[in-house]
């Protein structure tokens, strides 16, 4: 089984930008996401890539202002993101999944990840006003 570490949380002026880390070992799974747990809400899904093509789904509220990407010489996913603001503010979380979970993504959109398997620990990120 995949094991995920998240880095490069922190806090950030509302307008900054950020860059998100996931280290997978062994591997980077077939599909990786990200994930925002706000405070006091429930998780949401924010971007998956699906690691065999690159191809990569959004949420829409979030398009345009963040980028799932890969490197698979550094078995890691990053999420950029730009323009940050408030509602930004919460735990990300990377997640690992299957074709089958990319599959789900594709045709009813990014949800709560309940059809990833492998979670990791999280990073938090703070966007002040």
């Amino acid at each position: 089984q995949v094991r995920l570490v998240e880095s490069g949380g922190g806090s950030v002026n509302a307008g900054g930008s950020l860059r998100l880390s996931c280290v997978a070992s062994p591997v980077i799974d077939s599909c990786m996401g990200w994930f925002l747990q706000a405070p006091g809400q429930q998780r949401d899904g924010v971007a998956a890539i699906y690691a065999g093509c690159g191809r990569t789904l959004y949420v829409a509220s979030l398009k345009g202002r963040v980028t799932i990407s890969q490197d698979n010489g550094k078995n890691t996913v990053y999420l950029e993101m730009n323009k940050l603001k408030h509602e930004d503010n919460g735990r990300y979380y990377c997640a690992a999944g299957t074709w089958q979970t990319w599959n789900i993504w594709s045709s009813s959109g990014p949800d709560s990840g309940t059809s990833f398997s492998t979670w990791g620990q999280g990073t938090q990120v703070t966007v002040s006003a």
